[in-house]
């Protein structure tokens, strides 16, 4: 896949298609019950921010693509919170152990290179007791599904800028020593293969 697509094509498709109106309303539903000091896992174009409650001191983002990360830090000046944007993936942060009282992490874990590495640095740099909120999509309960899946995964991580389409949020937040406080998941709008969710709620 050309550079050109990844710097200028993909960014603007991910933007548009993580905004559509069911993803939205998960964004609202969840980061509603974020507080305090918050890192936030694969900010990039900064969808979330508009959702963030009055109880969110301030907000970390990672993300290491510019083209995205750009649109975060315009859309951080419209909000109340503090926000600062770092330009790295998630699997190595550069912030303190248990500094944080919730981690973020939506649409995320499909395209992170290593996502076991990911999820141990939430845990590494959530407080004991704090909170993980996760909205994905990966592997469906569908044997069906699942099996077309994993046809259609290896082109569509080329055209999706590596995102997986078999991966298992709940597993992977588990195999990471968090413990889950909720849990569903179910098809939202759109193709089967790409539409099936996650999402909850996790504690160190």
């Amino acid at each position: 896949m050309s550079n050109f697509y990844e710097a200028h094509i993909l960014p603007r498709i991910i933007d548009k298609a993580c905004g559509q109106p069911p993803m939205t309303k998960l964004r609202a539903r969840y980061l509603a019950q974020a507080e305090g000091r918050v890192l936030e896992i694969g900010i990039g174009s900064g969808l979330n921010l508009p959702h963030y409650p009055q109880a969110v001191e301030s907000i970390t983002g990672v993300d290491p693509v510019e083209a995205l990360t750009v649109k975060a830090a315009s859309r951080a000046e419209n909000i109340q919170a503090h926000v600062d944007v770092i330009g790295v993936s998630g699997e190595e942060i550069p912030v303190s152990s248990e500094s944080f009282d919730t981690v973020v992490c939506t649409w995320t874990l499909c395209s992170i290179p290593n996502p076991e590495a990911a999820v141990s640095e939430m845990y590494r740099a959530l407080k004991p007791g704090g909170k993980l909120i996760f909205v994905e999509h990966g592997s469906s309960d569908d044997i069906n599904i699942q099996k077309w899946q994993r046809r259609l995964e290896p082109i569509w991580k080329v055209i999706g800028g590596g995102c997986h389409l078999t991966r298992r949020a709940d597993e992977l937040i588990k195999g990471g020593g968090f413990n889950l406080l909720s849990f569903e998941s179910g098809y939202q709008p759109g193709p089967k293969f790409a539409s099936f969710m996650m999402h909850g709620l996790a504690s160190r």
